[in-house]
């Protein structure tokens, strides 16, 4: 089976990210595309075993096979996380229906460690371009910020939401460079301390619920083999 093929006839759920969800659209935007998809159970007794991704087939398009995803979204992985969240859905099926009835299943506390450091990493990326540039990647810092305000209010109160509301505008005038660079530091360094002071009494649990997603997965794939 193609690999276009998993993502036609067997997604189980797709939406639309970026900045469209993340309610920061202007007229220039794109249309970012991802999906999860359930391979067959029987593509699996054979040797060679189905993608964990796909890539397409539209463009800004990108698919994961649902255990990949599971695992991904488990580790508390910004990206999953927030395409578990989408208020932009596009197709779903039962199996997606169920697997969006488990977000909460998903979330944790370890979400502070891994928005934390994937944080990190972008700010480097934004520091390297202001030695070099004399700017960061407006857009770019945009999306930092945007994404420790997520964190932040994760860890406030046990819920995910990535439309930035009353957020736009700020943000935009980011993205724009309206913003000086040594304000969006500023930003950037107090959203981290409040993300650190609620951490600790954060809402959320521990760690999040395996062994409810394990079922889930397991079931997903019964039903796929006919069982």
């Amino acid at each position: 089976m193609r690999p276009e093929d998993l993502v036609r006839d067997h997604t189980v759920y797709s939406c639309v990210m970026g900045s469209r969800a993340f309610g920061l659209a202007t007229d220039s935007s794109d249309t970012d595309r991802r999906g999860v998809f359930l391979a067959p159970t029987p593509l699996y007794w054979r040797f060679e075993k189905p993608p964990t991704h796909v890539e397409g087939p539209l463009d800004e398009q990108f698919s994961w096979e649902l255990e990949r995803f599971c695992e991904l979204a488990l580790r508390a992985n910004p990206n999953i996380l927030e395409c578990l969240h989408s208020p932009l859905v596009e197709r779903i099926d039962a199996t997606g229906r169920e697997l969006l009835s488990l977000r909460g299943a998903f979330l944790s506390r370890q979400a502070y460690d891994t928005f934390t450091r994937y944080a990190l990493g972008q700010r480097k990326k934004l520091d390297a371009d202001v030695r070099t540039h004399g700017a960061p990647r407006w857009k770019h810092a945009m999306h930092l910020l945007r994404l420790l305000l997520s964190c932040r209010d994760l860890l406030r109160t046990g819920e995910l939401t990535i439309d930035v509301g009353e957020a736009r505008e700020d943000l935009l005038a980011v993205k724009r460079g309206e913003v000086p660079w040594p304000e969006v530091e500023r930003r950037m360094a107090a959203l981290a301390q409040e993300t650190e002071a609620v951490a600790a009494k954060s809402p959320l649990p521990a760690a999040p619920d395996t062994a409810a997603v394990e079922d889930f997965l397991f079931r997903a794939r019964r039903r796929s083999a006919g069982l």
